[in-house]
Order: structure tokens, then C-alpha cells, then sequence
């Protein structure tokens, strides 16, 4: 069973590269791909008008964690949020509690600035550093939001015990709220008290919704085929094994479950990192 769970393995793998490969091409050759409407993503517009309308700054925080995937969306995310301001002349403050992520989201805005021709909106100050410790930072945080008298305040990256101080406070002050974590423990929090919450997968679909950009839908796409495919691999296997216990007997059918078995190991074993 070991060798051909292994055979599987390469099974599997070779379909979900087939897909996101596939969707890339169609997505280039200017096949229009289809992405469910994210509310989430789609109200950040609606912050940003909300802050225009009132003539208050907007305050972005890209979490407490150093830069990885989670930390470069915030900053995809980011970008998209400062063009949109830039258009309106809004002024939004960014806070960052990592040295690297600080220097990552200065250039970020001083390049969104840039492509929307009003470089000269940029304002360094509006990029702060406050502090690398979780509370001093959250503390430094609620500060600019009642300092600065924000009307929209977004949450994207890596949070911690600190997510519902912020949220909260937000709250008091009746700013608009849109957060987006892949911080499982901390979402229940953002749920509570936050406008909008960003959940799972949606996290990391984030750049593709936002961009449209043919190589990122196209593998966005992709992977939901691959995930379809990978159901419907286990609701077989389930159907299979129920049918041939209900039937014992059936060389056929008993054939078919071997088959899933298979599969299913196969699956298994890709998705836990063993082959």
C-alpha cells in the first residue's frame, strides 16, 4: 500500500499543478476568471470613501509579527488602500511594530503615491515605528486612534492578545472597522467588534481580489479546482468503503475501494509534508 500511496502522491500533485497552471494560461490569454464577492475586501472603498466624506485620517496596522506571507499581504493590501486615499487626498497613518515591515510599508506608500502622480501627498511622519513590544505597541496604537481622531481603521497581519484592545477602542471611537487575520485564536475578537472580519482562505485571496492580476487569479483559481478535486476524492473513497462494508463479496466494489484507499493515503501523505 506504501509504494502506491507514494504513486499517488505525484498523482495528486501533478493534478493541482495541471489546475493552477491551466487557469494561469486561460487568465493571460484574457479569459475572464470568476472570484466571489470577498465583503470584506470590497468594503475597504467604503472605508475610504466613509474617512473622505468626514475629512479624517484613516490608521492601518500590519500586525506585531516580522515580515513573512502574512506580513507582505498586509502590505498588498496596504498599497491597494493608500491609492484609493491618494485619489481622495486622504491622509492615512500606517504603525508598525517591525523594523523591517516599517521600511517595507514607507516604500509601499511612497510607491502607490507615485503611480497615482501625486507623489508629493506622501508624508514620511504618516509611517511611524512606534515599538517592537506587543503592549507598548498596542498602547502607542489606541493612542494615535484617539490623537489622531481616525474614521476608519484597518487590522491586517499577525495578532495577538492585543487584537481586541485595539478593536475595542476603535469601536469606542466610531471608526469604521475591517481586520483580516489567519490568527485563528484572535478572529472571535474581530468578529465582536470589528465592521468587517476576513476569514481564512480569503486572507491570502487578498492581493488576487484586490489586483486582478492574470497570474494570481488564474492560481487562486486553481487551487479551488484543486480543493474540489480533493473532495471529491475523500466523498468517493467514503461512498466506495460504505457501499463494499454494506456488500462484502464484491470483487468489483472491493477493487473500487482499494483504488480510493489509495488515493486518499496519497492525499494524505501530500498534504502532511510525507511521501
Amino acid at each position: 500500500m506504501g509504494d502506491y500511496a507514494n504513486g499517488a502522491v505525484w498523482i495528486v500533485e501533478g493534478l493541482l499543478v495541471f489546475f493552477i497552471l491551466f487557469k494561469i494560461f486561460s487568465a493571460r490569454r484574457g479569459r475572464e476568471l470568476f472570484i466571489r464577492r470577498i465583503a470584506g475586501l470590497a468594503s475597504l472603498d467604503d472605508a475610504v470613501g466613509r474617512a473622505t466624506e468626514m475629512g479624517k485620517p484613516m490608521l492601518f496596522a500590519p500586525g506585531i509579527a516580522p515580515v513573512d506571507i502574512v506580513g507582505l499581504q498586509a502590505m498588498a493590501i496596504l498599497y491597494h488602500i493608500v491609492r484609493r486615499a491618494a485619489k481622495y487626498g486622504t491622509r492615512i497613518i500606517t504603525t508598525a511594530a517591525d523594523p523591517v515591515i516599517y521600511t517595507v510599508a514607507e516604500e509601499v506608500t511612497k510607491d502607490a503615491y507615485a503611480v497615482e502622480g501625486v507623489p508629493e501627498q506622501f508624508n514620511p511622519e504618516d509611517v511611524r515605528f512606534l515599538t517592537d513590544r506587543q503592549f507598548a505597541w498596542a498602547s502607542a496604537f489606541v493612542g494615535t486612534i484617539y490623537r489622531e481622531n481616525v474614521a476608519a481603521i484597518f487590522y491586517f497581519g499577525y495578532f495577538f492578545a492585543e487584537s481586541l484592545i485595539l478593536s475595542e477602542n476603535g469601536q469606542m471611537a466610531g471608526a469604521i472597522q475591517i481586520a483580516g487575520t489567519p490568527s485563528t485564536t484572535q478572529i472571535p475578537f474581530f468578529l465582536a467588534s470589528c465592521d468587517y472580519t476576513i476569514i481564512g482562505d480569503e486572507y491570502y485571496a487578498a492581493s488576487a481580489y484586490l489586483s486582478r492580476e492574470p497570474t494570481l487569479m488564474g492560481s487562486l483559481v486553481g487551487q479551488d479546482w484543486g480543493k474540489l478535486m480533493v473532495i471529491g476524492i475523500i466523498a468517493t473513497g467514503a461512498i466506495v468503503a460504505t457501499v463494499v462494508a454494506l456488500t462484502s463479496g464484491s470483487h468489483a466494489l472491493q477493487f473500487l475501494h482499494d483504488i480510493a484507499r489509495v488515493l486518499q493515503t496519497g492525499f494524505f501523505r501530500f498534504f502532511g509534508g510525507g511521501c
